[in-house]
């Protein structure tokens, strides 16, 4: 099970209204805010760290900053 980072409450709120989504359970269940993939593999340790704020998976972290190749 992977850790979120702590948010402001409101915070929290807006991305779950956002996305019709809690991200604290999506991550809790290693699972990506934006495609509802598994999100358990990560290229780097920066990676996971972005997944712990964002609860993006890697492919989509990879689509939304750029695959870093």
């Amino acid at each position: 099970m992977s850790e979120f980072t702590k948010k402001h409450p409101e915070i929290d709120a807006f991305i779950k209204n956002l996305f019709g989504k809690d991200r604290q359970q999506m991550i809790e269940n290693n699972l990506c805010m934006m495609c509802n993939n598994s999100a358990t593999e990560f290229r780097d340790e920066l990676s996971e760290k972005e997944y712990s704020i964002s609860g993006m998976c890697q492919g989509c972290q990879d689509k939304v900053f750029g695959d870093g190749a």
